[in-house]
């Protein structure tokens, strides 16, 4: 994918890593970035300095305990079902896409989509806060009308690279699923 860079829609950076197993089998993975330490320190002295002036006026030590165990729990519950570390996509041509998703835990979420079901992979826009954005989706068939479209699966959902990046992963998939 050469030395291009890559941002999300927020001017984040994020990396894109394409891997060619075959002509007809490709692997696309975004990386966000990871979890930032002074983000958490922040917010960790931010509630136990709150919970600190709390229990300083009613000499309640509760609060201290309690402060320090949501921080410890939301931090992660965080990192367990909210941080995505990457996300990838593995086009097999003849066989279908697979989408995963791993967390900052090591815990993955992986999905198939078999061939017969997929209609196109297309790039869409949306509104968004007065902004349009793009993101790369299957389209799967109606199996009641093979010419309509069911459902819309969206790609990429936590990374939410722009349109740079999601034409590159397009038109490699266009090329995959054009040889099948």
């Amino acid at each position: 994918m050469g030395n291009e860079k890559y941002t999300d829609i927020n001017g984040k950076a994020i990396g894109l890593e394409c891997q060619r197993h075959s002509s007809f089998c490709t692997e696309f993975t975004v990386s966000s970035p990871k979890v930032s330490i002074g983000k958490v320190v922040v917010y960790t002295c931010f509630v136990w300095l709150f919970a600190y002036a709390v229990f300083f006026f009613t000499d309640n030590t509760a609060v201290l305990s309690s402060a320090i165990i949501i921080t410890l729990v939301g931090m992660m519950l965080y990192i367990h079902f909210v941080k995505i570390d990457h996300e990838s996509l593995l086009v097999i041509g003849s066989l279908g896409i697979q989408v995963c998703s791993s967390y900052a835990s090591g815990r993955e979420h992986t999905s198939f989509i078999e061939m017969s079901r997929i209609k196109d992979v297309v790039i869409n826009e949306a509104i968004h806060m007065h902004h349009i954005i793009y993101y790369l989706c299957i389209l799967l068939r109606d199996p009641a009308d093979p010419e309509a479209v069911s459902s819309v699966v969206p790609l990429f959902q936590s990374s939410k690279p722009k349109l740079n990046c999601l034409v590159k992963v397009y038109k490699s998939c266009q090329e995959i699923m054009s040889k099948c």
